[in-house]
């Protein structure tokens, strides 16, 4: 199962991070490609997906729930695959973010599993590169978000 792992330190208040990755109606504000959050409701909520590659693309809702919730230092959310779109290419898709205090800041560690189907297998290298480009991007957005709260 392809999975892309990034970490890196963010000069902030771990708090301060922790309460950005922690509220899923923060993901447009740092998380590529979510244009907004609906339906947040106890543990589910759903992005809606832009795909600014493909100009006039009509947006993607994706739905999830969060598996796990350590407060404040993991938090993970899994999509709900089965009778979506995804589910023709994916059969996991799991993103974990921990958040640990260090001297300079935040140590922000992210993780993305993707489980593929079928053929889709065969794609597992180019998968792994661009979760890590879409983990990269993440941290990139909880940068500039918290470069202002230094």
């Amino acid at each position: 199962m392809p999975t892309a792992r990034r970490s890196r330190t963010i000069a902030a208040a771990p708090q301060a991070v922790w309460q950005t990755v922690a509220d899923p109606y923060h993901l447009p504000r740092w998380w590529p490609h979510v244009e907004r959050v609906e339906a947040v409701k106890g543990d589910r909520f759903t992005e809606v997906l832009r795909n600014e590659e493909r100009q006039g693309a009509r947006p993607v809702r994706a739905d999830f729930r969060v598996v796990a919730h350590e407060a404040p230092r993991r938090r993970m959310w899994e999509q709900d695959i089965e009778d979506s779109p995804f589910a023709r290419v994916f059969t996991l898709v799991r993103v974990t973010v921990e958040v640990e205090p260090s001297d300079d800041g935040a140590v922000v560690r992210l993780a993305l599993e993707q489980g593929l189907r079928g053929a889709s297998k065969l794609g597992a290298p180019l998968v792994r590169r661009g979760a890590k480009r879409l983990l990269t991007q993440a941290l990139d957005g909880l940068e500039r978000l918290h470069a202002d709260t230094n």
